[in-house]
């Protein structure tokens, strides 16, 4: 498939061609949508072994207090952020969210504690604005730096830690949102045991030099399949994790978008560490006075996928709108198409009947717990 010349490309760029991926343009860059094997057996591989993702596009920086101390760094970055940076130890890592003034959310990132600085990792679609955000905020007190020469993937799976264990046997002792430093196949790497599929898995940071040689490797074990963007859809939708520019946004609160889990009771309430990032006002009144919608998982009679932004009614007549879908799609896990979208909070309870739009159909549709499929992680 042919893409526009001026999309950028990652350091894997190559070696997803050669596999024969089907190359998209997805957040600026050329990606892989897609691999020979296709998107069903893509996903069903990775829940049952292990797939290889390259996600090379999103953006990794470098937080270093200018002081040389990493606490420095902390406390800038809670000024942005509505979680426990402070609080997060050396080697670990967190979920976290750029918060607007008003409460919406500008990204969904990650940010490990690497010691004496501050490794993020930000979407591809807004990793520049990310950037220039922490650079205005933060320049007075810390070192902001982009890493330009790196790439990313995710290896996710129940038999990515046995995989991975044959290049750096110290892998096994690693947990959930644990982060190293380790050598893989001669390349200094940075291994955080997270991903975005549900499953257990790793994401690694590889010089972009050496991404290539990494990845071969890695495929070359009877476990592993290349992965591309389709499934990497289908298995966090599954997983009921949000995608920034559908289920979350600037219009969108975490209170909203039930992401209240990622909020600690340190920036909630009590202390000296209370509030104080954008739009905390919003935000905490939500969690003292409640939000007036939440998003939700949708399961779907029938085999008819519902996709966004269809919209939701309580009634089977389309008379009484009460919400949209966000991301909808067939989950092959469970053989069933699935969708998450936002409704009043009067709605929300799981088992709640609605209605989707579809086509000029008003297609059954039931409110259902989140997870679709239970996670994996290795706590």
């Amino acid at each position: 498939m042919n893409v526009a010349s001026d999309l950028k490309k990652t350091p894997l760029h190559d070696l997803n061609v050669s596999l024969g991926a089907r190359m998209v343009p997805f957040a600026g860059y050329e990606m892989p949508v897609q691999f020979p094997a296709g998107v069903l057996k893509e996903h069903l591989h990775t829940r049952a072994a292990a797939g290889l993702f390259d996600v090379s596009h999103m953006g990794q920086v470098i937080v270093r207090a200018r002081s040389g101390d990493n606490a420095d760094a902390a406390h800038a970055l809670e000024s942005l952020v509505p979680v426990d940076v402070a609080g997060l130890p050396e080697g670990r890592q967190r979920y976290a969210l750029f918060t607007g003034e008003d409460g919406g959310i500008l990204d969904d990132l990650m940010i490990a504690n690497r010691g004496d600085h501050f490794f993020v990792v930000v979407n591809a679609a807004c990793k520049d604005a990310d950037f220039a955000h922490l650079q205005k905020h933060l320049s007075d007190t810390c070192e902001v730096t982009m890493l330009s020469d790196r790439a990313l993937i995710a290896l996710q799976g129940p038999r990515a830690e046995a995989v991975l264990s044959e290049l750096w046997a110290d892998i096994a002792g690693m947990r959930f949102m644990d982060v190293r430093a380790c050598d893989l196949h001669d390349a200094d790497c940075i291994v955080s045991r997270s991903g975005y599929t549900g499953e257990d898995g790793f994401e690694i940071s590889i010089p972009a030099d050496k991404a290539e040689k990494v990845c071969r490797h890695l495929l070359d074990h009877p476990d592993v399949l290349p992965i591309g963007l389709g499934a990497r859809d289908s298995l966090r939708l599954e997983a009921g994790l949000c995608l920034y520019g559908n289920d979350i946004d600037t219009t969108t609160t975490p209170v909203e978008a039930a992401l209240e889990w990622a909020i600690q009771k340190v920036r909630r309430s009590g202390g000296d560490r209370a509030g104080g990032f954008p739009g905390a006002d919003a935000i905490l009144g939500q969690f003292a006075s409640g939000a007036t919608r939440r998003r939700v998982g949708l399961k779907v009679d029938g085999k008819a996928p519902v996709r966004p932004p269809a919209r939701l009614y309580s009634d089977a007549d389309g008379k009484a709108e009460v919400g949209h879908v966000t991301s909808g799609g067939f989950g092959p896990s469970i053989e069933a198409p699935v969708a998450m979208g936002y409704v009043p909070v009067a709605l929300s309870a799981p088992g709640t009947r609605l209605f989707a739009e579809v086509r000029g159909k008003y297609l059954p549709v039931t409110v259902a717990v989140l997870p679709f499929v239970p996670n994996t992680f290795k706590r």
